[in-house]
């Protein structure tokens, strides 16, 4: 039994006696603390936690938390992490003026990176892969989604996820994988893209789930992509196969993609910069938890996704990095704290929630992750000294994280 003791911790943030999934609304603006407090963590679990006042005398391991904050480590419920090579000049081409459907017609774009992962093999895809990995553990991160979706073809598909497979085996956070052969069209389908669509229910589809290589399934439904026919047919073959569907939706129009996820019970629907009062009012009472990716809005210089009014509806809100080549080459959560206060108007309190607790529900692990409650797995960060915890986003370029604790190991100490 190993324990491992913080203590004079400045602030405790993000603790829940009670194991709720997600907070949606007005509840997103109240973040449970405890100050000068203390945090057991016994094999791996949060033990126990409180005031000083209460904090045990040993462990196995101590650390001192004076003048720091602790809190929950980030989970990240959407990212592209396993990529072939980079695309900075398709961004230079962006500064130049062609916009990212102009990109994409030239065969730019998610096109381009299936070109690169075609070209690469299993063993190089998992070297390139994994130091992104660890890079956004550095930065705070203790579980994440990785989804497929450059390979574009059953064989390139299956080695992503594969992959993915293989870093999971190999990395100390716990990852969940995502099929999302439906990310664009091949070149060779665009005069009969239901082909390819007949290919991922036919051929993809049950190879992913006779391999077990995925827990969910994805499609861009958008204006220029999947249509929502299509995006159903391929959702409900997903979902036969025990899939449980996510969604690109909205990010360059009003798609219906929304309205299709909440259709088909959804576990989130993702991007959103195009949502409206009728959206939002699917999105109301349903499981479908609304994903904002403030990271591909900064990048592409694209309208933010209204995540003030979706929280003034009442909605649940979270953030995620969409770290990937192309929209979004950043899995710095920090970053996309700051970027959803200075651009989205969210509260800190709103923030802290959208990247703890409710991207634990957007990645199916609200039991495991995403607050400070006893039996949940001991994955948190420690700041630096800093005066107060709205600093951590305030500062956003500064590196404020001391310390990053996984299931009670200390893996970062800068």
């Amino acid at each position: 039994m190993k324990t491992l003791l913080i203590k004079n911790i400045k602030s405790l943030l993000q603790v829940r006696d009670a194991n709720i999934n997600k907070v949606a609304g007005k509840e997103m603006s109240v973040l449970p603390k405890i100050d000068n407090a203390y945090l057991l963590i016994e094999n791996g679990l949060i033990k126990d936690y409180g005031t000083m006042d209460n904090c045990p005398e040993t462990a196995d391991e101590i650390i001192d938390a004076t003048g720091k904050f602790v809190f929950p480590a980030f989970v990240d419920s959407h990212t592209h992490i396993v990529y072939a090579g980079s695309r900075e000049i398709e961004y230079i081409l962006k500064v130049k003026g062609l916009s990212y459907e102009e990109i994409a017609k030239r065969g730019g774009g998610i096109l381009n990176s299936a070109k690169l992962l075609h070209e690469t093999s299993e063993e190089s895809l998992y070297e390139q892969s994994l130091p992104r990995v660890y890079e956004i553990i550095k930065q705070g991160t203790g579980a994440v989604e990785i989804k497929s979706g450059y390979g574009l073809n059953t064989q390139d598909e299956l080695k992503m996820l594969r992959v993915i497979k293989r870093i999971k085996e190999t990395v100390p956070i716990d990852i969940k994988a995502t099929f999302l052969g439906a990310h664009a069209f091949p070149a060779e389908y665009k005069q009969n893209p239901d082909k390819y669509v007949d290919i991922i229910i036919n051929e993809m589809i049950p190879q992913v789930a006779e391999e077990k290589l995925a827990e969910f399934i994805d499609v861009f439904c958008d204006r220029g992509f999947f249509t929502i026919e299509q995006t159903e047919r391929i959702l409900e073959a997903g979902t036969r196969y025990g899939l449980i569907p996510k969604i690109h939706a909205n990010e360059l129009d009003y798609s219906g993609g929304i309205q299709a996820g909440v259709k088909y019970n959804a576990l989130s629907v993702d991007h959103l910069e195009y949502t409206g009062e009728t959206e939002m009012e699917a999105l109301k009472n349903s499981r479908t938890m609304p994903t904002v990716l403030p990271g591909a809005s900064f990048f592409l210089n694209l309208v933010y996704a209204p995540a003030r009014k979706m929280i003034d509806y009442g909605l649940p809100v979270a953030i995620a990095s969409d770290y990937n080549p192309g929209s979004s080459p950043s899995g710095n959560m920090k970053f996309m704290m700051s970027l959803a206060l200075i651009n989205m108007k969210l509260l800190p309190e709103e923030i802290f929630n959208a990247v703890t607790i409710n991207t634990a529900y957007a990645l199916n692990s609200s039991d495991k992750y995403g607050s400070i409650t006893k039996g949940k797995y001991g994955n948190v960060v420690i700041t630096k000294e800093i005066p107060t915890y709205e600093f951590f986003l305030y500062a956003y370029g500064s590196d404020l994280i001391d310390t990053v604790i996984i299931k009670g190991e200390k893996l970062v100490n800068s």
